[in-house]
Parts: C-alpha cells; structure tokens; sequence
C-alpha cells in the first residue's frame, strides 16, 4: 500500500514536468524529404529555414495564421525573384496571402513587380505569389534602403481570413532565383562585411573553437564578391583598347607619307 502510494506520488510530481517539455519539443511545420531541399518552416527570423537558391522548399503541416519564414542569400549584382504556392484545404472561405522579404538588417525590401499580395477564392485548391526585388548594390548610403549583400528573410503568411478558416491545415512550396544584371548595377564601394547575422561575432578567446556564435551560414556556392571586379572593368578596357586604335589610325591618316613636298624643276 505505501509502494502504491508512493509511485503515485512521484507521478504527479513528473507530470507538470513532462507537459512542458513536450510542449517544447513539437517541431516546425514539416513535410517528407524531397532531394535534400529543406521541408520545414522557421517560425521567426531567428529560426528561419535557409534555403538555397535555384531549389524548391517546402513545408508541411502548416495552419493557417502561421508566420512561415525562410532566409536565403542574395549578392551584388542579383536582381532575386521569390516564388511562393500556397496549398489550401478543400474547404475555405476566401483568403488573402502575402510575402514579405526583409534584408539582413531586418528592413522590409519593396518589390519591383509581381503579385506580392494575392486573394483565394472560396475553395480555391492554391495560390501563387510572386516578388522580383530590385537589384542587390555592393554598397549604398547609410541612409538609403537599398538592398545589399546579406541574408534575406522570406515571410509567408495570411493577411485576411475569416476567423473560422484559422487553423486550417495548408502546405507552402517556396523558390528562389536570381538574375545575374551585371556590370550595369555596379557601384564604386563595397560593404567591408556581407549582412549575415552573426558574421562578425566571434569568440574572443579562441576563434576555431565551435563556441564561435554564427547566426547564419548560407552564402553564394561561389561565395561572396569581393566588391571590385565586375563586367563593367571588360566593357571599360575594350573601350580604352579601341580608342586607342581609332586615336592611332587618325594619326596616320592625317599625317600623311612624312616625305617632304617635291619641288618642280626651275622653281
């Protein structure tokens, strides 16, 4: 009788315990593995999922309400386009879905064109969303807004739903690509660091200890540009080469044979 009653003591003492902890351990939205590409949503900018670009991310088991983040990197020269599809239920009311993508200083990046914000129809089975962001500047003014290199946040979510959707079983398939604009966005200046969260903390004792605090590590498969080179150095060298020519030919036309004039008998 007092075992009994002693187990049963030690019971309720392990159960408010347990709650919490099981509480904590319930995962981010997921989904099978497909190929390697990331199948979860972060759920702030600090558990973001990192992606790269040029693959699709998905996330399963989502509701609707939920904030669904990704974080990606974007440098110089990129002009990034965000591609969201949201898989809904069967059954829903109308719902208004929107993107959202910040830089690596949290600031929120307009989009240049595309559908950034899009309504669902009443059972509608998806939703596509669309952001082209302006084009990733190796520096700008302290300022200014421009976008530069860095992580970038990716923020999926519903703006406008009926209270009785909330909680809906959704599914989220994100991409992103870049275009490569060039030595026609090209600036004179570069950042000294990219905009990674926790790039420059470092341990102050031992720097190759793993105690070294990186918030991020998604970077370029080529890594990050060193900020001087640029197609626009081989577009100013043709064009330094080929006045050089055209300044050499137009010296020999007008300067004629060299010889001095001949002079006519008698003269």
């Amino acid at each position: 009788m007092r075992i009994t009653r002693a187990l049963s003591a030690a019971l309720l003492m392990l159960g408010p315990a347990v709650t919490p902890a099981a509480a904590d351990a319930s995962p981010s939205p997921t989904a099978s593995k497909d190929g390697g590409a990331p199948t979860r949503a972060g759920t702030s900018f600090r558990t973001a999922t990192e992606i790269e670009q040029g693959r699709t991310a998905t996330a399963g088991g989502a509701s609707t309400g939920d904030y669904l983040y990704w974080s990606f990197p974007a440098d110089a020269g990129l002009r990034p386009t965000v591609e969201a599809t949201v898989k809904l239920p069967d059954t829903h009311a109308a719902q208004t879905w929107q993107i959202d993508v910040y830089d690596g200083l949290r600031r929120r990046q307009a989009c240049q064109y595309g559908a950034q914000t899009r309504t669902a129809a009443a059972n509608a089975g998806t939703v596509e969303l669309r952001c082209v962001l302006r084009t990733v500047r190796g520096w700008s003014e302290p300022w200014a807004d421009d976008p530069l290199p860095g992580t970038y946040y990716l923020r999926l979510t519903v703006v406008e739903v009926p209270a009785s959707d909330l909680g809906l079983p959704v599914g989220a398939e994100v991409r992103v690509d870049s275009k490569d604009i060039g030595g026609s966005a090209a600036v004179d200046g570069a950042l000294a660091q990219p905009l990674v969260p926790g790039v420059a903390v470092n341990s102050s004792q031992d720097e190759e200890s793993s105690a070294s605090a990186v918030l991020s590590g998604v970077e370029p498969e080529d890594g990050w540009a060193s900020g001087w080179w640029s197609d626009r150095w081989v577009w100013t060298g043709t064009g330094g080469a080929l006045a050089a020519l055209a300044g050499v030919a137009g010296y020999a036309l007008t300067r004629g044979s060299g010889r001095p004039p001949r002079v006519p008998p008698g003269a």
